[in-house]
């Protein structure tokens, strides 16, 4: 059974997990691309390339998931720490799978590293399918048989690098997974990401919010590992809130849990409707946050700006309108985004969060009726015509928004691609004007009448 992801945005919030599990230089970095269906994680000749793991969304006809390659299993492994690291990577990668990709190579037999990590795939107790890798002839074919003695099922010969053989393990491993189904969110929940550098205040604005001390707050950066989820109800509104993990600067993520903590930080902010940014006042906006800004925009997600430790940012030398103008034109790829002033610990401004969430969330959900927008754009259109390309001249014929979550207008016209990016940014500059969508992400798609 697979299930229709496209059909409605809401869906995209939760996705199957699929690692890619095996010892080193097997083709596991290979396979990951031919399924990404671009260039991510590096191929090398060199064992052990790959140490830490890359995770991309992916689809193999209706089925969406997320892919998730992993550092080699090895035998003897030349680091201990490195081993350590390696083997905490795959343990979690296990764990957070919903099916296992386990890859061999048909051309090296059964190897120890092999049997060491099918016993590692046995005790996660995950649906499993056998990738018997470089099977580049049928002749090599005879040679998979081996692999039964692992235990973990049929082998599927396949070439990742020349592509043979990868659709029918695909559709082995879909059918080894339980049938997917999207997490269901009624219509009054609404799903928040808490997202921000470490020790910004996260745990402790989550557990501010929730009223209970579900997460660990400590001064330690990186405390929180993992996401946690709270719901409860705030004036008849159900709100789900996911803490997160804390988002370092790449370079200074430790492998191993700290590079799977971003990865979850990323996705939780994928699952969520409105994602909250948190600054640590008493370092104010660092490149970092903008950063983590720029994953929340690139997830087009509605975002809420917190700046807490409010009480603590003597230094700042910024009353809070000089202090919400400059997080505002820090952040000015999210365009009018609320910035809410608060202390975690204390309490104080925190009241003000949870209505800023519903009201930036009812921004993301906002329907325009058809005949507003049209007329809001040929009133634009009015004040400022498009600029002339002699008879190739642009020229938009209807308009209309054709979705929600996030808000996403289509525009009907004569030579599309004539239509210049800062005439776009002006459309839509007069959409704000005049529907708002404040802290909610605007997409435009202009198409030919041709296209219809």
């Amino acid at each position: 059974m697979s299930y229709d992801l496209h059909s409605d945005p809401r869906n995209l919030m939760a996705l199957p997990v699929i690692a890619i599990i095996g010892r080193p230089n097997v083709g596991k970095s290979t396979l990951f691309n031919r399924l990404a269906g671009r260039r991510i994680a590096i191929v090398s000749d060199i064992p052990g390339t790959t140490r830490d793991r890359g995770s991309i969304d992916a689809e193999w006809g209706r089925h969406r998931y997320l892919l998730v390659d992993t550092a080699g299993v090895e035998d003897r492994p030349h680091n201990a720490l490195l081993w350590d690291d390696i083997k905490k990577q795959v343990e979690i990668a296990l764990n957070q799978a919903d099916g296992i990709i386990f890859t061999v190579d048909v051309n090296e037999g059964v190897t120890d590293a092999d049997e060491d990590a099918a016993d590692m795939v046995r005790r996660a107790c995950r649906p499993v399918v056998v990738a018997a890798n470089k099977t580049d002839s049928l002749a090599r074919e005879d040679l998979i048989y081996d692999f039964y003695s692992l235990g973990l099922g049929e082998p599927h010969p396949i070439s990742a690098y020349h592509d043979s053989g990868v659709g029918d393990l695909m559709e082995a491993m879909f059918a080894a997974m339980p049938p997917f189904e999207p997490e269901s969110m009624g219509p009054h929940s609404i799903r928040v990401a808490i997202a921000g550098r470490p020790n910004a205040g996260k745990s402790a604005l989550f557990n501010a919010l929730t009223g209970e001390d579900r997460a660990i707050v400590s001064p330690v950066p990186g405390t929180t590992r993992d996401t946690l989820d709270s719901q409860f109800d705030f004036e008849g509104t159900r709100i789900t809130f996911l803490d997160t993990a804390g988002l370092r600067r790449r370079g200074k993520a430790e492998a191993g849990i700290e590079k799977y903590s971003a990865i979850r930080t990323i996705g939780a902010i994928e699952r969520s409707y409105v994602s909250i940014l948190v600054l640590d006042a008493t370092e104010f906006v660092t490149a970092q946050d903008t950063h983590i800004g720029g994953y929340i925009d690139d997830a087009s997600r509605a975002a809420v700006v917190v700046v807490n430790k409010w009480d603590l940012a003597y230094d700042l030398k910024l009353d809070r309108a000089e202090a919400e103008e400059e997080v505002k034109n820090r952040f000015k790829f999210i365009p009018d985004v609320p910035v809410v002033f608060t202390s975690a610990l204390t309490g104080r401004g925190v009241n003000k969060l949870l209505p800023t969430i519903i009201n930036v969330y009812g921004e993301f959900t906002k329907q325009i009726p058809r005949a507003e927008v049209s007329r809001a754009i040929f009133d634009a259109m009015g004040d400022n015509p498009m600029p002339g390309f002699g008879s190739r001249r642009p020229r938009i014929f209807r308009s209309v928004q054709s979705r929600t979550s996030p808000p996403t207008f289509e525009f009907t016209a004569r030579n599309p691609e004539l239509i210049h990016f800062s005439y776009r940014r002006y459309l839509e500059n007069r959409l704000r004007e005049n529907f708002g969508f404040i802290g909610s992400p605007l997409k435009m798609s202009f198409v030919s009448r041709e296209d219809e």
